[in-house]
């Protein structure tokens, strides 16, 4: 998001958090505030009105780029500097989308395909019945309902996303996680049949008149592969599917989010069912995601679509955004190597070849030497990744 915005103006972004990491500590366009107790309602609402204080900007253009940061955003928005503008959408919705457990119950009526879900109530001593992992079948997924609560009790042997291959193993995992302290729920679901390259990924900006301005559907090929970043994609390419390219998968979306009433950037997360050809809602982010750069290279900036609806109410026409675009944090002899749909890594070699390919973080406008030797081993660390970690 700070690229976007250098992009648009050329000029440093402020950026408050509770600690820099390597991608913001070595970068150029970045001034970075450290506030060790920023993810608190205290230290959140001290630092940004503090922030504000100094600005003589009439509105200042607020963006969470986190799960917690976008929380804290929308629960403490009557506490902040009336200068800040920001679009997200309100808590309850916020929790319908955020709160796993509440998503799938919110929605099992809705035009949504979704996994099976089963939810487990942590603390309860919840004998979770022999009938309903049989109905399932291993492997299994868990994972928990409040990522944001979760995150909050971190133990060793920490998952962000558990994949369990038996009931012994599924017990276990529980144990463990109820012993570091979370309360909230936890969601057994389906495992869905597939690798990497059967995930998929929409990202939706909806007005502050809740309809939606831009739309993308892209395949992913590949996932982080250490415990914590599960999920969270390192390389996809916008406008394919080796399934066929179905607008109305995305109109479907569309749908959903102007029925409940969604404002600001939301990630869905699916994967295809090859069982009975469904693309199913694993989850919906409630922000950009890392990943979502990809617009930008497009010519969808972020942070414009923020500015014109937030800061100069511009209408801004629907746009389904089909340009074809590899989005890779991994060196390309990873998407050789690793990426296992044949029809998949061939459209991608094809559209790097015609270098129509980005990674978010190497920007020629930022390229200190610390940077780029963070860069070059980030490289060397992949490499090292894909080929000693599986999930």
């Amino acid at each position: 998001m700070s690229r976007c915005f250098h992009e648009l103006y050329g000029k440093k972004v402020n950026v408050i958090g509770r600690k820099a990491i390597g991608v913001v500590s070595d970068s150029k366009i970045i001034n970075f505030k450290e506030v060790p107790d920023f993810e608190t309602k205290e230290g959140f609402v001290k630092a940004l009105n503090e922030y504000a204080s100094e600005r003589k900007e009439e509105k200042i253009l607020l963006i969470g780029t986190s799960d917690e940061l976008v929380r804290l955003i929308v629960e403490n928005k009557d506490s902040l500097d009336k200068k800040y503008v920001h679009n997200y959408p309100n808590l309850d919705i916020l929790n319908k989308v955020l709160v796993k457990d509440m998503f799938y119950e919110a929605f099992k009526d809705s035009n949504l395909d979704m996994p099976k879900t089963y939810v487990y109530e942590c603390g309860s001593r919840q004998v979770i019945q022999e009938e309903i992992i049989q109905e399932f079948m291993y492997p299994l997924i868990l994972k928990p309902g409040n990522s944001v609560e979760y995150h909050n009790h971190r133990f060793e042997g920490m998952y962000k996303v558990y994949k369990v291959f038996s009931k012994e193993e599924l017990l276990e995992a529980i144990k463990k996680i109820e012993a570091s302290g979370y309360k909230e729920n936890l969601v057994i679901q389906e495992f869905i049949p597939g690798d990497d390259c059967a995930l998929f990924d929409s990202i939706f900006y909806c007005g502050k008149d809740k309809k939606v301005k831009l739309m993308t559907f892209a395949q992913i090929g590949l996932q982080e592969r250490n415990p914590t970043g599960i999920g969270n994609c390192t390389f996809l390419v916008n406008g394919f599917d080796e399934h066929g390219y179905k607008e109305e998968i995305i109109y479907n979306l569309k749908e959903f989010m102007e029925e409940i009433g969604y404002q600001g950037f939301a990630e869905f997360d699916l994967k295809y069912d090859e069982r009975d050809g469904k693309y199913k809602v694993l989850e919906i982010n409630p922000r950009q995601a890392r990943s979502s750069y990809y617009l930008a290279a497009c010519g969808h900036n972020l942070v414009k679509y923020l500015i014109d609806d937030l800061i100069y109410n511009k209408d801004i026409e629907t746009t389904l955004m089909k340009d074809k675009m590899v989005l890779s944090f991994v060196p390309k002899s990873v998407i050789k190597k690793y990426v296992t749909s044949e029809p998949l890594r061939k459209e991608a070699l094809d559209l790097i070849k015609q270098k129509k390919i980005v990674n978010p973080l190497k920007y020629k406008k930022d390229k200190s030497i610390k940077r780029r030797l963070y860069l070059f081993m980030k490289d060397l660390n992949y490499k090292k990744k894909y080929k000693t970690l599986s999930w």
